[in-house]
């Protein structure tokens, strides 16, 4: 990673008796997108505030650029600021709306009129200068903030839950917007959400809060692949957990003898040992179902896999995909299917493969209790 822009060091906060943050570290360099991803009451909004400067911390430091900002008012921390209701002005004109962080500036009045143009220009909305609030869509408005959120070319961005008002298919649009303009400007951006596709969609790295504190923070496919806790593992995407013990290691690959008797290989970097008590996390999309005549392969090569026995219990159209309901001596299970996968009923027995590097174990002692969403 290069070197630290935005440093929280031991920082906390409390609201009375409640510890919001928890003695929190966090390093986020120059240009990166960073995402805050947990549930409610995690912590993530909070560290926004603190690092916006609508809340001062209890304890610990937040800096910038080198330099200490925890005691700076918000005005002073260069920084926009994008929220979930875009907090527009209704009887002001979207070029009015852009341009008020400029005039509380005291910025001359060309020098605004071309900030807020070319501003405008950046969110494609340049040709809708007089019009209000009212007329744009919800879309537009969310574009319209951003806008007005980098006009005065700010340091930071930070968003949070800004995508939240949208329906499913302009959310999903706006998250691509706001991704090429990231890359094309190279932004510094802290987005704070609840939705995991959200954060794997943009984000260079994710941040998962739960309890005020971070469980893992990596790339998406770190965070994806390689859940560090169970709580993260079941927190991102979908999962199935399998309780087993190690077996026996072969440097880099484990023999895992799961808790109804079945054997499988997992290859990991996890530093796990013989004896030791895991769960093993293994998402739906990576198990192959073969039906009991089938043989046990894997993309159509020799590859040696791991092959689980089970029968099905359901199943569910999905349009892209199968949603298959699985029992395997009592324990449920979910994998993904082919949607023209046609040779899957209900009460066939069916094998399960995947290769040693599609699944994770993670160690029971380092689990976590999963926080209410």
């Amino acid at each position: 990673m290069n070197q630290p822009f935005i440093h929280f060091d031991k920082v906390s906060k409390a609201f009375g008796s409640l510890t919001v943050v928890d003695n929190l570290d966090l390093t986020i360099s120059k240009g990166e997108f960073v995402s805050m991803l947990g549930p409610s009451g995690s912590g993530k909004t909070t560290l926004l505030m603190l690092l916006a400067g609508f809340e001062r911390p209890t304890g610990g430091t937040v800096s910038v650029g080198g330099k200490r900002i925890d005691q700076l008012p918000p005005h002073k921390r260069n920084m926009g600021v994008v929220f979930q209701n875009y907090a527009l002005f209704p009887h002001m004109t979207i070029a009015e709306n852009v341009a008020f962080p400029l005039r509380m500036r005291g910025i001359q009045k060309a020098e605004i009129q071309d900030r807020v143009k070319r501003a405008l220009d950046m969110v494609q909305l340049g040709t809708l200068l007089e019009r209000k609030p009212s007329q744009l869509s919800g879309g537009q408005q969310q574009r319209v903030a951003l806008a007005r959120a980098l006009v005065f070319e700010p340091e930071v961005v930070l968003m949070d839950e800004p995508l939240g008002a949208l329906d499913k298919q302009l959310r999903e649009r706006m998250q691509l917007d706001i991704r090429e303009l990231h890359q094309r400007l190279g932004l510094t951006i802290v987005f704070v959400t609840h939705d995991q596709s959200e954060a794997l969609t943009m984000s260079d790295r994710i941040a998962v809060f739960n309890r005020g504190k971070i469980e893992q923070i990596g790339t998406p496919s770190q965070i994806y692949d390689h859940p560090a806790t169970q709580f993260v593992a079941e927190f991102i995407g979908e999962t199935n957990l399998i309780d087993g013990k190690v077996a026996a290691t072969h440097g880099n690959q484990l023999q895992i003898r799961l808790n109804n008797g079945q054997n499988i290989c997992v290859d990991t970097q996890a530093h796990l040992h013989a004896g030791q008590n895991i769960r093993l996390s293994l998402r739906p999309e990576r198990m192959r179902l073969n039906t009991m005549n089938e043989p046990v392969r894997l993309n159509n090569t020799d590859e040696a896999v791991n092959s689980l026995t089970a029968s099905i219990r359901d199943i569910v159209y999905h349009g892209d995909h199968l949603r298959v309901a699985l029992d395997m001596a009592g324990q449920n299970l979910i994998a993904k299917a082919d949607r023209n996968f046609q040779s899957l009923h209900i009460g066939d027995q069916v094998t399960l493969s995947f290769a040693p590097a599609d699944c994770w174990p993670i160690a029971i002692a380092h689990q976590t209790v999963k926080a209410a969403a």
